[in-house]
């Protein structure tokens, strides 16, 4: 069964970090691109970072470039995002996805086909 699992979510100050882990099963990320999104309450979703397996080039949206950090573990199959700076507008509901096909490349422009289940980050003093 394929399977992601977020983990790392929770309460922190504004100006503070958090890092959320993406645990992948049932699949290897080795040829796989993995991307974040988020969506908060009232708002669309959108896709915040990616980490292409075939080159390891990463994309970050503007919204969080030089305070994010994408990486992944293939021994572990696991991809992180280390979040540092928080601010209140981070507040969103996080989520790990991937595409199947496209040679591990970044889709940010496509649907992705699987998804972890998200966890919540909030950002509040």
């Amino acid at each position: 069964q394929v399977q992601f699992v977020e983990s790392g979510g929770g309460l922190v100050q504004p100006g503070g970090s958090l890092r959320l882990s993406c645990a992948a099963s049932g699949f290897t990320l080795d040829y796989l691109a993995v991307a974040w999104f988020r969506q908060a309450p009232g708002k669309e979703r959108e896709g915040i970072s990616c980490i292409s397996s075939n080159d390891g080039s990463t994309y970050y949206a503007d919204s969080v470039k030089g305070r994010f950090t994408i990486s992944t573990d293939y021994a572990k199959n696991t991809a992180d995002l280390q979040m540092n700076s928080l601010r209140v507008e981070d507040t969103a509901v996080y989520y790990c996805a991937t595409w199947s096909g496209y040679s591990g490349r970044c889709q940010m422009d496509v649907e992705a086909d699987y998804w972890g289940q998200g966890t919540q980050v909030t950002v509040s003093s």
